[in-house]
This record gives C-alpha cells, structure tokens and sequence, in this order.
C-alpha cells in the first residue's frame, strides 16, 4: 500500500496568510507538558517548536524541580509553569488537577505531553488521567510523544478521549505498543499506521524515512528530512511543532489535526534538510532544527504573495 507524498502546494494551501488585524489569541496557546528529573531539555525543545511554528502564546509545564533549569534553557518568549512532583522528581497524579486547572483559567488551544516525562508508574498514571480529563476540556488538539504515548501501552484505545488526538511514535515505539517486532513495523508502514489510526480514532504520525501521516482513513508521505535527524530531541521539536499549527491551519473535510500534523512532518523535515545543508547530518542536533523553522517557512512561502 502507498501513501500520496506532501507537496509544497499542499502545506501552502493549509497554512493561511495572517490577517493585518491579528493578535496573539489568534495564534493558540499551546501547553507543552514535559520533563522529568535529568529531561528538562526534551520540553525546552518542545517548546521552541511550538514557539518557531507561530504559536501565539507558549507555556512549558515541569515538575517543579526542574523549573529555574527550564526557564533558563527557554526563549524569554515562552512561560514556565511548575507543578506538583513526586519524591522522584517526576509528574504524577497529585500534579493532574494544577495542568486541568491552567487549561481551563488560561484558554489553552493544544497541549503537547510526553518530551522526557518518563514511564516511572507515577508519571504513566499522571498521563492517564491527564488524556481523560483533557479530553472533557474541549481542545482543538492533543498531540502524545514518546512517554506520552507509551504511558497509554499496551493497547489501550482512545476513541472516547473526546479531545482529538496526534500520536507521534518512532518505529521502536509502535512496535513495543502494538506488541510486535520493528521489522514487522517497517515493512508495511503505511499498513500498520492506518490500522492503528482508525482503530484508536487518531492521527498517526511514524516517524522515520519518509514519515506517514494518517487518520485511518487518508494517508500521506513526508519527503523531507534526513538521517542527520536521527539525534535525541529532535522529535520533540516536532511535537511541539504540530501543537502550535493546530489552532492554525486551515481545516478541511479530514479536520484540522490531520493538516497539522502533515504540515508540522513536512515543515520539520524541511528545517532539518536546511540544518544539514549549514551543519551537516553528522554535526546537526535539534536544536538547529528548530532553529531552521524560520527558513523553512520562508522557504516554503517564497514567491507567494502577500
């Protein structure tokens, strides 16, 4: 089975020109939760995705251990928000209702969960009940990362989440998820990430060589990226990245998470062929990633008038 590969007209068509009248509420405000005793990074990075994608308003939520070390890593543009954490320096379910209450008081648009939050048994049942609360909150979107959408494994469905949901694995992740080998994974990417999409009512985002998006029911293939990708952190740029597009594109009949989602996989890959071509795919890390949003966009929209 084959996916239609993104082109650059797609993700144009998808991301709108700002209006001239336009303030930060426009743009979303995302809530990147995040980090763990010795990850405080994984959601800095997050947060500079969310922050490089357009979001209008960035909060980046950690135990609170780790709050002066994030809000030393992050752009000044970003805010930290410190929550309750457990004697191991991670989230856990004591910290569930400071997260619900700040999406409810402070109009948050998409949330981002899993950069570095760990799979200790505390912080797997913080994400837990953090998805089934969320999902009451009416977000535009929720998008799970690494320890994000390993604390749902094995098997358990999301259909009844209400909020709608991206779920972002890299192979190895799926594979541990759905109970079988990579190589069974990658040899019917696009099979397996269909399946998994429709079955939980979600869009799937399997990262890797020519990374698939789907929502079960339509499919795409991301062109852009390279090896020089494969660093730690770089998918939680991407994480990031998608959250802050939610409240952005322009929806369609599929809904507006699966163009997030396909725009952030291509917008992503872009940055990193553009960190490769200035620091080559040996010497490029995700924070050049990032970094190399900007450029992307502008790449992106070059020749399109205003």
């Amino acid at each position: 089975m084959t996916a239609p590969v993104l082109t650059p007209g797609m993700i144009r068509e998808w991301l709108p020109r700002r209006r001239a009248d336009a303030h930060k509420g426009d743009y979303g405000h995302v809530l990147i939760v995040a980090g763990s005793r010795g990850m405080a990074g994984a959601g800095v990075l997050a947060a500079h995705g969310a922050l490089r994608g357009g979001s209008g308003l960035v909060t980046l939520a950690v135990p609170k251990s780790l709050w002066k070390i994030a809000a030393e890593k992050l752009r000044p543009e970003a805010m930290v928000l410190p929550l309750p954490e457990t004697g191991s320096r991670t989230l856990g379910p004591g910290s569930v209702e400071s997260v619900v209450r700040f999406l409810e008081r402070r109009k948050v648009s998409a949330m981002a969960m899993g950069p570095g939050l760990s799979l200790e048994p505390s912080a797997r049942a913080f994400a837990k009940r953090l998805i089934d609360r969320a999902g009451r909150l009416r977000l535009l979107g929720l998008v799970l990362d690494a320890d994000g959408f390993l604390a749902l494994a094995p098997g358990k469905r999301l259909k009844n989440s209400g909020a709608p949901i991206a779920v972002t694995p890299h192979p190895g992740e799926m594979a541990r998820f759905l109970g079988i080998p990579t190589s069974a994974v990658q040899s019917s990417r696009v099979q397996t990430s269909m399946k998994f999409a429709k079955l939980n009512g979600v869009v799937c985002v399997l990262k890797g060589s020519g990374t698939i998006v789907t929502d079960g029911k339509t499919a795409y293939r991301n062109p852009t990226g390279n090896p020089g990708m494969a660093t730690g952190g770089s998918g939680d740029v991407l994480a990031g990245l998608i959250a802050a597009l939610i409240p952005q594109v322009r929806p369609g009949p599929e809904g507006g998470i699966l163009r997030a989602a396909a725009a952030g996989a291509y917008l992503h890959g872009l940055a990193g062929d553009l960190a490769r071509d200035a620091k080559t795919e040996i010497a490029m890390v995700a924070g050049d990633v990032a970094e190399m949003i900007p450029l992307a966009l502008q790449t992106l929209f070059k020749g399109r008038k205003r």
